[in-house]
Formats: structure tokens, C-alpha cells, sequence
């Protein structure tokens, strides 16, 4: 059975990605700092499709130690994980001007070093076996800068050219690398804010384009998945 490993999948889009594979009856490697909801997401993962086998690790992906752990660990319950979702993030509402003094350091750590170490530990076991398939969680911030989010930019930025630096590097030897640019989203990153949830993607919508990508003949790779809201972003 394959397996797939996420990083930050008890909230947003982590979550709805974890549950649709599960429903494909993938096996799940998951991370999250809170343990009680890792728990808590364990059990309904399980009741969704009770004939998966779901791994769950206490983690700060912001932490590289924690990284290399949670790799550690899906690999031994699991061998190298035929998908890898590259989905932790935060986002920090500031113009670089008005960062705070570790502001650089805690977008840089959790947009963009998982996904490098990650990539180190797991990218010459991909192609070793000549299968599996990365995917990027980037934003539409790769692509058009925020102001209002200055580093945030910069690391969704980072993001989608780590990306496409693994495809190269990968693509000859069989493996997959997507990058998803989703436009505005409704994740907890909106909690607070009056919205209309009509004016949204949702975190289900990211998901269901993961899974097709992923069910695509070995042949075909999408290369990126660019998801805008119908009246724009907000």
C-alpha cells in the first residue's frame, strides 16, 4: 500500500489533503505540534477508512531536528513515502520594514526548510526507486508579492524555486514534483476576519486537484496547479 507524508495536516489544507488520501486508502505519515489533535485527527482518518495505517509524530516543523525525526519515523513504519506534501506554513501580516526581529528566522523555518531538508533526506531514495511524487504547498504570493506579507512572499518565493530545482533534478529519473499556487484560501489564517466563505477556495478544492495530479499515468506530470478565487482574491 503507498503512503504519503504531510507536514502540518490536522488544520486547512493539511487536513482536507490527509483525508482525501485516506479515502484513496493511502497509508499516512502526519505531524503537528499538538498531539491531542493529532489524536484526536488520527481516529477520524481511521473511521474514514479503517483499512489505513496512520502514523502520527509530534513535531515543530520550524525545528530541523523535529524534521529529520518525523522523516525518520514515516520511514520506518513506512520505507520512503510515495508522496510527500510539503503544506506547513504560517503567515506573518507585515511589511519587511515593520518585521519584528525574528520574523526572518520563523517564515524561513517553517515556508522553506522542511521542504529542503525533507528533500535532502528523501530525494535520492526517490530516485533510487524511480517513483513518487512531491508536492509543494506554495501560494499565489510566489508569483505576485504581497506587501502586506512581505517575507511571507519571499519564503512562498523560495518555495515555488526549491521547486522547480527538484523537478529538474528529479524528472529523469521518474519522479514527480508539483507546485500548488492557491489564491486566497479559507484556512485558519482568516480566523478573526468577517468573510464570505462563498469568495473563498476551499481547503477541499486544493485537495481534489492534488488527487487528480496524483492519479495521473505515470507519464504525465502537472507541473503546477494554480487555484484562484472565481471574484478574485481578496
Amino acid at each position: 500500500m503507498k503512503s504519503a507524508l504531510i507536514t502540518g495536516a490536522t488544520r486547512g489544507m493539511g487536513r482536507a489533503i490527509a483525508i482525501a488520501f485516506a479515502i484513496e486508502g493511502i497509508n499516512l505519515a502526519i505531524c503537528s505540534r499538538n498531539a491531542e489533535e493529532l489524536s484526536e485527527f488520527k481516529q477520524e482518518l481511521q473511521s474514514l477508512n479503517p483499512s489505513v495505517k496512520i502514523l502520527t509524530v509530534k513535531a515543530d516543523i520550524s525545528v530541523k531536528a523535529d524534521v529529520i525525526n518525523f522523516a525518520k519515523q514515516a520511514e520506518d513504519e513506512f520505507g520512503t513515502p510515495e508522496v510527500i506534501v510539503n503544506n506547513a506554513g504560517i503567515y506573518i501580516p507585515s511589511s519587511i520594514l515593520d518585521d519584528s526581529e525574528d520574523a526572518f528566522t520563523k517564515l524561513m523555518n517553517t515556508n522553506l526548510m522542511p521542504a529542503y531538508e525533507l528533500y535532502r533526506y528523501f530525494g535520492k531514495k526517490l530516485i533510487d526507486s524511480k517513483k513518487g511524487h512531491v508536492f509543494n504547498i506554495c501560494s499565489s504570493a510566489s508569483i505576485n508579492p504581497v506587501v502586506e506579507a512581505g517575507m511571507y512572499s519571499v519564503t512562498k518565493f523560495g518555495l515555488l524555486g526549491l521547486n522547480k530545482v527538484m523537478r529538474l533534478e528529479l524528472q529523469q529519473y521518474g519522479v514527480k514534483v508539483t507546485a500548488v499556487i492557491p489564491g486566497s484560501t479559507l484556512t485558519s489564517s482568516w480566523d478573526g476576519v468577517a468573510v464570505d466563505s462563498a469568495k473563498f477556495i476551499m481547503p477541499e478544492d486544493i485537495a481534489a486537484a492534488i488527487i487528480s495530479a496524483h492519479k495521473m499515468s505515470p507519464g504525465a506530470n502537472v507541473e503546477e496547479i494554480t487555484i484562484k478565487p472565481v471574484f478574485g482574491q481578496l
